[in-house]
């Protein structure tokens, strides 16, 4: 599997749905995590508890750190990461619930290409 063509980095996709069930909880994690980092300057901290008290998705993104997620894989070392958190609206007995997101996508591209098969003439 290592040949000169293959490159040795991996883009590992993830995706969660929490359900915060205690708001009050996350809040108070989040602003004592934002309050005990060293590096983070007046300006920024200010800004951030102000965001992560306004909003749960806001707080869960300053706990959260990929880095958790690898640390500890042997063979590995983290070379870049992003994330982000948003509030969703969320049923999972919803039938149009989609947890494949890429699978929309493919079936767009699937209905394109068949649309534009019927209207050649001469095709079956």
């Amino acid at each position: 599997m290592s040949t000169p063509e293959t490159s040795r980095y991996v883009r590992l996709k993830v995706e969660l749905v929490l359900d915060i069930s205690d708001p009050g909880a996350l809040t108070g994690a989040a602003l004592d995590r934002i309050g005990h980092d060293e590096f983070m300057p007046d300006e920024e901290r200010a800004h951030a508890e102000s965001a992560v008290r306004e909003d749960g998705a806001e707080a869960l993104a300053y706990l959260v750190d990929p880095f958790d997620l690898v640390g500890k894989v042997p063979g590995v070392e983290l070379a870049q990461a992003s994330w982000s958190s948003e509030p969703v609206d969320y049923d999972p007995d919803e039938p149009d619930w989609d947890e494949d997101v890429d699978q929309d996508v493919d079936e767009d591209v699937d209905d394109e290409v068949d649309e534009g098969e019927e209207s050649l003439p001469g095709r079956v």
